[in-house]
């Protein structure tokens, strides 16, 4: 899988999501117990393909690098790497990847009546309400983390 920066920003780096590629991985069907052992090994003998798994819209996807700590309770952290679809509607509670006012933030969305927050998962900072003087746009919807451990 190739990937070509695009853009950087203080909080995202940009990558296009090339998923003409295809890189088959051992999956353990059958799903992996976190508590007692489970004889995996001996299920082990199906394939996955992270491109398929992970892109629903090849044209519309993106990766983004997460730089800081507002979403840190959310679980993305400095570093993750997140999927980003373009074509999905902003939804209340979905976690995005917003432009405003000349830059990229990640926050999680929230509609209250007619208002729209843009909302850390961190105590330490606050929510941002937009307001129609704002030049926003909901840049795409987080689909999914990656994250190394």
């Amino acid at each position: 899988m190739k990937i070509k920066r695009i853009k950087t920003t203080p909080k995202i780096d940009f990558y296009t999501a090339d998923t003409s590629s295809e890189m088959l991985l051992p999956y353990v069907d059958s799903g992996i117990a976190a508590g007692f052992p489970s004889p995996a090994e001996d299920y082990i003998d199906l394939a996955l393909d992270l491109n398929k798994e992970l892109v629903s819209n090849p044209s519309s996807t993106f990766y983004g690098r997460v730089k800081g700590s507002s979403m840190k309770d959310a679980g993305i952290h400095n570093g993750d790497i997140l999927v980003i679809d373009k074509s999905l509607e902003p939804v209340n509670g979905r976690v995005a990847v917003c432009f405003i006012d000349g830059e990229f933030t990640l926050k999680r969305i929230k509609f209250a009546g007619e208002r729209l927050f843009l909302v850390p998962d961190n105590e330490d900072y606050d929510p941002v309400e937009v307001t129609p003087e704002n030049d926003f746009i909901v840049w795409g919807i987080v689909t999914y983390i990656i994250k190394k451990m």
